[in-house]
């Protein structure tokens, strides 16, 4: 079986520089500095067997930090930023942001108007009316907790949150206004 060798690595100056500035300052975490002297080595003609002793760490993590060094050096992106973990997109979100904003206007609303013989609304109460209305598929009460707490709405301590009622000193308010308006008007009038 061949042998794999080393991709041959060479570093400017600058590279150099800051490769062991990085793999020597303290301040630089540790993962950070494991790679600069993986690449410092490698530069150095050693191979993955080689590398990988030193470090105590696999022959596949020499490698794969070696090719990730040549193949963003061709692109010429900055010495700290080859050196840093690739984007990884994780899972997509299940559930679209229509829905989830369903959700946060079914859980602002009173479960009344949905048959619900309740005065506030549940976690488990939502998920059953989510899926009643197919508004989803399927959604566990711990999720719909999790978005709510997210939103930081908590539909059983706040019943009107999208519509709030009337409150007596806006009531008052109203009626000032409406009568300083009018007191105005009949002014205007008579002058005219």
């Amino acid at each position: 079986m061949p042998r794999l060798s080393a991709p041959a690595i060479s570093l400017s100056d600058s590279e150099q520089e800051q490769l062991e500035s990085l793999a020597n300052r303290p301040s630089t975490p540790q993962q950070i500095a494991l790679r600069a002297k993986i690449i410092l080595r490698a530069a150095r003609g050693d191979s993955h067997g080689a590398i990988a002793r030193a470090f105590g760490i696999t022959k596949a993590m020499s490698r794969r930090w070696q090719r990730r060094w040549l193949a963003l050096s061709a692109r010429e992106v900055p010495v700290t930023e080859r050196l840093q973990d690739a984007y990884r997109r994780g899972t997509p979100p299940k559930f679209t942001l229509e829905q989830i904003t369903e959700l946060y206007a079914l859980a602002c609303g009173p479960p009344e108007q949905y048959d619900r013989p309740l005065s506030h609304w549940t976690p488990r109460e939502l998920a059953d009316e989510l899926v009643k209305q197919g508004i989803v598929e399927s959604i566990s009460e711990r999720h719909v907790g999790r978005l709510l707490a997210e939103a930081e709405l908590k539909p059983h301590q706040s019943r009107y949150w999208l519509h709030p009622p009337p409150t007596p000193t806006s009531k008052l308010k109203s009626k000032t206004s409406a009568r300083s308006t009018s007191k105005h008007q009949p002014a205007q009038n008579k002058a005219s």
